[in-house]
């Protein structure tokens, strides 16, 4: 019996273990071979280096143009949030708010969104009828566009736990719609605001599809593509790959370490109703 209730215990955190060893291989292979010399990276293995290269992340920002590609992606994904977590909100209050048959039609309508795929044809159509195609402006657009589905959804249900009584007490006290949403609403939405925050700026920084068809000059390329592009002219250099791939998962991982305990509180808040 003791026997048993070891092995119940024991197993999943083998199961944990296992997962966790397969999951970090790929990001220690990388962080490894961007520390290595040219002809120790092309055996691609977990061995420590036989003397560090920092003059790879050197060579990297020199030949890769990261600095201009990152100030690209660290745009896109600034204004992004910004217009993402303004429009998302306050669209999410009128949803809750209104439960008239044609809001929770236009709720529903919008929150489809998460579901739909995008057609690429259609899009680009519209990004060329609309003169946005190969602009800063279009892309941090179809950027906001495309995050507003699941974050309207995401700020609705944390909106439905505020009672209506703080929306009738800041009207008593003579707000303005806009007021009362700046002043009383916001505020109490601090939790689920900045785990959209985090989403937004992760899901922009690491689209690599959308500004592949709708920036055709390289002057305006997001750090995902630089890789791509860098991938392409140094296939060899599994050295210099390496450590490009990791500086451009940097930002990424230092804004998710640091927002970790945010998404979770923020994605469960507003989940049950209290």
């Amino acid at each position: 019996m003791r026997l048993r209730r070891n092995l119940r215990l024991i197993l999943p955190n083998l199961v944990a273990l296992l997962a966790s060893a397969i999951m970090l291989t790929p990001p220690l292979l990388l962080l490894l071979n961007s520390f290595k010399p040219g002809a120790e990276a092309m055996v691609m293995d977990l061995s420590l280096p036989s003397r560090i290269e920092w003059s790879n992340f050197i060579e990297v920002i020199n030949r890769g143009n990261l600095l201009r590609t990152f100030i690209n992606s660290s745009t896109y994904s600034v204004v992004s949030v910004c217009l993402t977590v303004l429009l998302a909100s306050m669209a999410a209050y009128v949803f809750a708010r209104n439960r008239k048959k044609l809001h929770v039609f236009l709720y529903f309508f919008l929150v489809l969104g998460i579901t739909m795929p995008i057609n690429f044809v259609t899009l680009v159509r519209v990004m060329q009828t609309l003169s946005l195609m190969n602009s800063r402006g279009g892309i941090i657009l179809l950027y906001t566009a495309l995050q507003m589905p699941f974050n309207v959804f995401l700020i609705h249900s944390f909106i439905g736990k505020i009672p209506r009584e703080i929306d009738e007490a800041g009207i008593i006290d003579g707000c303005s719609p806009i007021r009362l949403f700046i002043y009383v609403i916001l505020p109490l939405l601090k939790p689920v605001l900045i785990t959209v925050m985090i989403l937004t700026f992760l899901g922009t920084w690491n689209e690599f599809i959308i500004p592949l068809y709708m920036l055709g000059s390289s002057a305006l390329w997001p750090m995902t593509l630089a890789v791509f592009n860098f991938f392409g002219m140094f296939f060899t250099d599994w050295n210099l790959i390496s450590a490009n791939i990791v500086l451009t998962s940097l930002p990424v991982v230092i804004v998710y370490l640091c927002g970790q305990k945010y998404i979770v509180a923020g994605m469960t808040q507003g989940s049950v109703k209290g």
